[in-house]
């Protein structure tokens, strides 16, 4: 029981420790690197067993573990009886001890073999993953680097075709012949196809011309298409053997590989301009040519947003949208070929764009950014070429934050040197630079900006470290992990100064190590070397960066320099400090070069070349200008520094003359200019000669044969002085000389040669400069002697005067002539460079050995050939011409034709392109030379002028000139009858000149009254003479009188104060300048002078009348559109007491306006009568004097008013208009006013309507009117009015019918009927006054007159109440009379006296006033007094 218990004590502490031991498993972990690619933990797919003990109930509980079926029964045995388990426990506890090892170490085996085998998973994956994102990158479009060759092949023979392919994904590959795609399966004999790493060849056994044909390869891909092709041409033995022209497969020819065509030449293009530069091709590009390729200065251009290039058929170009200063160079293109890479080169100028402010610098160009950190960058550039109107002072820096849309100056202080360090960035921001200079004008252009640059740490890769492991495998190590927690930052080390300039100093050191996790900045300090007193550099300013640029130092003083680092936890210790710093000395501006030299290149440009300076470390290139001879305006060559010692400058003037002068650049500035060169002028250099070409036999004795050639296509700038031979025989290789002596003329006699012998031949041509290359062999000649009947071939063919339709072609007559002699010349014409069509020229031959060739078409390319003539037939063709392309070239001269300044004619030409030894060698006939007693030939600056002595009929002909050393510039000129007639005209009037009139004599009066006489000639010298001539008698200045002779006008003038009767008469100038005279006269009499008399008199009197107050305007009148008269006039030079009056036939107007400040007076009239029209005078006055205007309104003058005024009265004239009356229509017009001089005519339906019973026409001042009595359906229709003022006719119309007659007529019947009442109207025609008086006593009688049909009542009314007869009142009746009579006037009969009648039309009334006053007393005023 004892022993039992011991055992469980001991099992319970076991179990104690292994699940100790399995918390420690599980708390402890290895710490481990793990690599960025790494996914989850291999754990998630496999259970991983600790590799601390396990117990063993943890292992059974683990259901998903593998087992051996002897853990199963263990585990039955267990639970079916736990009790024997827990009495067995020590075995079993021992037991268990071995198994648990056993499990430990299957463990250990079994979780390695799951981590491998998870690790080889995830490598594959990761494997795969790679290989994808690797094909994925170097994906390519299919592509042959080596295309299909054309092969030429015997029939029967074996031939392959191969080409190579690229491409990713591999492409799908397909043989096309003739268009059809070729299947192995058809012909598996004769065709096999291999494809191996990319080579794919074609092979074909046993070939036939069927095999002959195009062969294609297509190569395709999702990325793209390529295809190439070849020619295979299959040669037939029996079309060789028999000569026949069919021995290659008919209809096969091999594409010809392109060739560079038309290139660009140099260029100028203007800053910030669009620049296109292109070539041409001589065909369309083969597939292999496709890929062009483009450099500048040798380095390759590829397409962007800014640069374009394209390829398409024959042509290539490349396309700059915005040229900057950093293009300018040398462009070349380059073109694949099947043996070799053939390049083009020009260069390209890039020009000053215009100054930013007037005299102004030109831009700064090569911005370049280094040194990027967190907030700092160092900028470098180069300075402009142009200063401007001042030297460039320094540079403004300015940077642009992508972000932001503006420009901002970077420093305050202009910055001398072309650095400078830019700081106070913000970190992981894009920023672009650019520079502007600056001179006394102010800032010019900016430079081009730089590409966009991105603020960041610049050691971030330092910090991370790649560890690779086996398959593949790598591990991303950061030093953040590494360092752990580093709180308080380490000091910085390594202060020190990366660039010491004379005005700042930028600092540089090393970041602590560690660094630690957190954000680092930093602080600077700084102390007199010496001296440990430390102060803040950096001040308030985050410094990011380890660089830090000090400007605020003195010159003359050492510093020293410590950095402090600083976190979010603190600021550390000062670095150690740095050795003592000062600013720099200032950087001088480099030497000038030195000898410069120009030297002739081309007709258009200049090569220079220059000795450096000693001190050249710091110089980026040179600047060149140049300048013409004489003028002092310097210009630049180039905008971008040339880095060598020599430059060919182009675009220059031929034949100007030119000084240069260079300078030397560096980041300090540009230098001082060099000495000039010398003066050159602009021409071609000087070389060897071409070779000649197409050697001819001329004739051939059996022993010697007699050689004839073509000259050079080009002399070299020089003429050449010779040519030397070179013979062998057929088969042999060596050649040796015929002559040591260099032979003048192009045929040359070889003697000693053996009969029946094949010979070849070749020539040299040579100049001044040396011998140049020869000409091609020969064909092969037979050294036999001609006997045949033909002539020889006609040889030295020479062409002149091509033109764009014409061409002049000149040759040698034959050296053989055959049996008879040569007799004409039969010329052919073939179009095009190796056309064998030939056309014949003339029909007839031509015994002129020249012919101008015309109806050529402009641009085609034309070859020509001769052939002799003679009784036997015609010879042998000559060899053809050189093609020649009909255009004219620019500059072209032709001979003119005219007479020199002595009287002599000549004919003249001239040629831009001459050199020192070019002459101008004239003939007749193109062969006849000049007779030197006839005609003298003048070299002169840029031509030549051939004079004739004496010419007469004997010089006609056909005049030619070409010049010596280029046959290219030649011309013609018939001389002909009609030329010498008008010439020897213009010839005796030069030698016999006149004075040119430009102006003959005219006649001048002056405001004064001053007459003057005058004629103008060309401009004449000082030695010219004057005399004048008045009636026939010489005449010179007087007082009265005076002359004057302006001979460089031309001027010759007569100038009378006063003109009188004796002045009258004729006047002639006599002019003599050198040879040149002429005279011309005046007729000065008669109604000319006359007019001249009185025109100078009234002038006089005019100006006298101007002394003092005066009419500026005359009286003068005018009819406004109210028919109103206005008479007016105006004075001037008038003062306060100045006084203006009006007359009218004497008698003062007083109802006239007068405007002092203006000096207008008006008079007014309404309307015109008789007794405005006469004579108006206005008369102005004053203590200087008086002008007097008068105006006559009679005659004439009169009528011209009335018909001004009839016109405007006619004007004012409104419609016609219709009034119904009492007696019927009244059609009328009205006007502002009418007088009787306006002629009116009235019309009824066009037929004019005279004065009748019917119709009355009638007017007033303001009306015109035509009345219809009675009108009936007769008066129907358009009635016209006709205004005529005595010289226009005015009209109005009005239609009356319709409506407008029936209302018209209802009112005149209703206006006839109220007529008839009015007129039968009881009514008072006459009689009672309106008031009277009348004394007291006595009586009055009051008696009115009274009419109406029927006849009225009357009734007497007083006070409005009806008096009867009474005693005191009397009143009689009768038919037109009534009478009341008051007796014994009372006052109270005083009152409203009234008299009433009426009948059936109406009623009238009519009142008087009675006043009855007493005796002795006054009667009212103003009344009637009665009784």
């Amino acid at each position: 029981m004892e022993t039992r218990m011991v055992m469980r004590r001991e099992q319970e502490e076991q179990a104690s420790q292994m699940s100790h031991s399995m918390q420690l498993s599980s708390q402890i972990r290895k710490k481990t690197f793990t690599s960025s690619d790494e996914e989850a933990s291999y754990s998630d797919f496999y259970p991983i067993i600790p590799a601390d003990l396990m117990s063993v109930k943890e292992i059974l509980d683990m259901d998903n573990f593998p087992r051996h079926r002897t853990w199963e029964i263990l585990k039955e045995t267990l639970a079916a009886d736990e009790e024997y388990l827990r009495q067995k426990w020590t075995l079993f506890g021992n037991e268990a001890e071995k198994v648990e090892l056993d499990v430990i170490r299957n463990q250990h085996e079994l979780r390695t073999r799951v981590d491998t085998l998870a690790l080889r998973k995830q490598a594959e994956k990761r494997a795969s993953d790679h290989m994808k994102y690797l094909e994925r990158l170097s994906q390519k479009a299919p592509d042959f680097p080596i295309p299909l060759r054309a092969h030429t092949v015997w029939e029967g023979m074996t031939v392959k075709l191969s080409c190579t392919i690229q491409g990713c994904p591999p492409p799908k590959v397909t043989w096309y012949k003739d268009g059809v795609e070729l299947r192995m399966s058809e012909q598996p004999w004769s065709y096999s196809l291999q494809q191996n790493f990319g080579l794919n060849s074609l092979e074909i056994r046993r070939c036939s011309p069927d095999d002959a044909g195009e062969y294609k390869v297509v190569a395709k891909s999702p990325l793209g298409e390529a295809m190439t092709s070849a020619t295979l041409v299959v040669n037939s033995y029996q079309g060789a053997v028999a000569g026949s022209e069919h021995s290659q497969t008919p209809g096969l020819k091999l594409e010809p590989e392109a060739q560079f065509g038309n290139t660009f030449p140099p260029t100028w293009v203007k800053e910030g301009g669009r620049l296109t530069l292109q070539c041409t091709f001589t065909s369309a590009l083969l597939p292999f040519q496709q890929d062009v390729s483009w450099f500048r200065d040798g380095i390759p251009l590829h397409q962007s947003s800014t640069v374009d290039m394209k390829t398409v058929d024959n042509k290539a170009s490349i396309t700059l949208k915005a040229a900057h200063k950093e293009h300018e160079g040398v462009y070349t293109v380059r073109l694949r070929t099947g043996d070799e890479i053939q390049e083009h080169s020009a260069y390209v100028y890039v020009k000053d764009a215009a100054a930013a402010v007037a005299g102004g610098p030109a831009s700064p160009l090569s911005v370049q950014v280094s040194d990027v950190n967190k907030d700092y960058v160092f900028l470098t550039w180069q300075p402009p070429s142009a200063d401007g109107a001042s030297l460039v002072e320094g540079y403004y820096v300015e940077r642009y934050e992508v972000s932001q849309d503006e420009w901002v100056r970077c420093n305050v202080h202009i910055q001398k040197m072309c650095h400078y360090p830019v700081f106070g960035l913000k970190e992981g921001t894009l920023y672009q630079f650019r520079v502007r200079a600056v001179n006394q004008a102010g800032a010019g252009r900016p430079s081009k900006a730089t590409d966009p640059v991105l603020t960041a740490d610049p050691l971030e890769h330092t910090r991370t470290t790649v560890v690779k492991v086996d398959r593949g495998r790598t591990i991303t190590i950061t030093k953040d992990e590494l360092e752990g927690q580093v709180k308080a930052p380490f000091p910085p080390t390594n202060v020190h100064a990366s660039e010491v300039s004379n005005t700042y100093v930028v600092l540089s050191w090393a970041e602590p190590e560690p660094r630690g996790r957190e954000p680092l900045t930093f602080y600077v300090e700084r102390s007199l070397a010496g001296k440990n007193s430390w102060e803040l550099a950096s001040l308030d300013m985050v410094v990011n960066s380890p660089r830090f640029p000090v400007f605020d130092l003195v010159k003359g003083k050492q510093y020293c320099f410590r950095v402090r680092s600083i976190n979010k936890y603190g600021v550390s210790d000062p670095s150690e400090p740095s050795e003592p710093i000062s600013l720099g000395k200032p950087q001088a501006v480099p030497a000038p070069p030195h000898s410069l030299m120009a030297i002739r290149d081309t007709d258009s440009s200049v090569l220079l070349q220059w000795q450096e300076p000693k001190e050249k470390d710091d110089i980026l290139g040179y600047y060149l200008y140049y300048s013409e001879i004489g003028k002092q305006d310097w210009k630049t060559v180039n905008n971008k520094p040339v880095t060598k010692n020599r430059f060919i400058a182009h675009g220059l003037k031929t034949q100007g003359e030119y000084v240069f002068r260079v300078k030397s650049v560096s980041r300090a500035g540009n230098s001082s200019y060099s000495d000039e060169s010398h003066p050159i002028f602009v021409k071609s250099a000087i070389y060897v000669p071409s070779a000649p070409a197409a050697i001819t036999l001329l004739l051939c004795t059996g022993s010697e044969m007699v050689l004839g050639w073509r000259a050079p296509a080009c002399n070299g700038g020089n003429p050449v002085c010779g040519y030397y031979l070179d013979q062998k025989e057929k088969g042999m290789e060596s050649w040796r000389e015929v002559n040591q002596k260099p032979v003048k003329e192009r045929q040359f006699k070889v003697c000693n040669l053996t009969s029946g012998h094949f010979y070849q031949f070749r020539v040299f041509a040579a100049n001044v400069v040396g011998v140049g290359k020869p000409s091609e062999a020969s064909e092969a000649f037979l050294c036999e002697k001609w006997t045949m009947p033909e002539p020889g071939c006609p040889y030295d063919l020479e062409l002149r005067e091509v033109r764009k339709d014409s061409a002049v072609l000149l040759w040698a007559a034959p050296l053989y002539e055959g049996q008879s002699p040569v007799t004409g010349y039969l010329l052919e014409i073939s179009q095009g460079d190796q056309s064998d069509n030939w056309t014949a020229l003339n029909k007839k031959p031509i015994s002129d050995k020249y012919y101008k060739v015309t109806g050529l078409e402009a641009g085609q390319t034309y070859r020509l050939r001769v052939s002799a003539v003679n009784e036997a037939g015609v010879g042998c063709a000559s060899l053809p011409t050189e093609p020649i392309t009909a255009q004219t070239q620019p500059g072209t001269k032709n001979i003119e034709i005219g007479v020199d300044d002595d009287g002599f004619i000549f004919l003249g030409y001239e040629a831009d392109q001459m050199n020192d030894q070019s002459k101008f060698l004239w003939s007749k006939n193109y062969r006849e030379p000049i007779d030197a007693k006839r005609a003298k030939a003048e070299t002169k600056k840029n031509g030549s002028v051939l004079t004739l002595t004496d010419p007469s009929e004997e010089d006609l002909g056909l005049y030619t000139v070409v010049m010596s050393d280029n046959p290219n510039l030649s011309s013609s000129y018939d001389f002909t009858a009609e030329d010498l007639e008008r010439l020897k005209e213009l010839s005796w009037q030069v030698r016999n000149p006149l004075i040119a009139l430009k102006s003959g004599w005219q006649v001048e009066v002056s405001e004064k009254g001053d007459v003057r006489l005058w004629l103008q000639t060309e401009s004449l010298s000082n030695a010219a003479e004057l005399r004048l001539i008045f009636n026939d008698r010489e005449i010179s200045s007087t007082p009265h009188r005076r002359i004057n002779f302006d001979k460089a006008k031309g001027l010759v003038e007569i100038l009378f104060d006063q003109l009188s009767l004796e002045d009258e008469g004729s006047y002639t100038a006599q002019l003599r300048d050198g040879r040149a005279k002429n005279q011309f006269t005046l007729v000065f009499v008669d109604q000319k002078f006359r007019e001249a008399l009185a025109l100078a008199h009234a002038k006089r009197r005019d100006h006298q009348r101007k002394s003092g107050p005066y009419f500026q305007e005359f009286l003068s009148w005018s009819v406004n559109e109210d028919c109103e008269l206005i008479i007016k006039c105006k004075v001037t030079n008038t003062n306060k007491d100045t006084s203006l009056k009006w007359f009218k036939e004497g008698v003062a107007v007083t109802q006239v306006e007068y405007e002092q400040s203006s000096g207008v007076s008006t008079l007014n009239i309404p309307q015109v009568t008789k007794k405005e029209v006469g004579s108006y005078r206005a008369v102005v006055s004053d203590g200087r004097g008086e002008d007097v205007s008068t105006l006559e309104l009679l005659g004439d003058e009169r009528d011209k008013l009335l018909q001004q005024l009839s016109k405007q009265c006619a004007l004012s004239a409104g419609p016609l208009r219709i009034q119904s009356t009492a007696e019927g229509f009244k059609l009328y017009c009205s006007l502002k006013y009418y007088i009787s001089y306006l002629k009116t005519s009235w019309y009824f339906k066009e037929k004019k309507i005279d004065q009748e019973v019917r119709t009355k026409p009638g007017s007033n001042m303001q009306m015109v009117w035509i009345e219809i009595c009675n009108p009936t359906e007769n008066d129907k229709g358009k009635y016209t009015l006709e205004m005529f003022d005595g010289k226009e006719t005015y009209k109005r119309y009005f239609d009356l019918s319709g409506q407008a007659f029936a209302d018209a007529l209802l009112e005149y019947q209703r206006l006839k009927q109220a007529a008839i009442a009015e007129k039968n109207r009881a009514k008072v025609t006459m009689g009672l006054p309106d008031v009277v008086a009348i004394m007291e006593g006595k009586s009055l009688c009051l008696t009115c007159f009274i009419d109406g049909e029927p006849a009225p009542e009357i009734f007497w009314l007083r006070n409005d109440k009806e008096i009867a007869n009474q005693a005191q009142f009397t009143i009689t009746k009768e038919p037109k009379c009534s009478t009341i009579t008051v007796n014994n006037v009372q006052l109270e009969d005083s009152g409203k006296y009234s008299i009433f009648v009426r009948n059936k039309f109406g009623s009238e009334t009519a009142d008087v006033t009675v006043s009855v006053y007493k005796h002795g007393e006054k009667p009212p005023a103003n009344v009637v007094e009665m009784g």
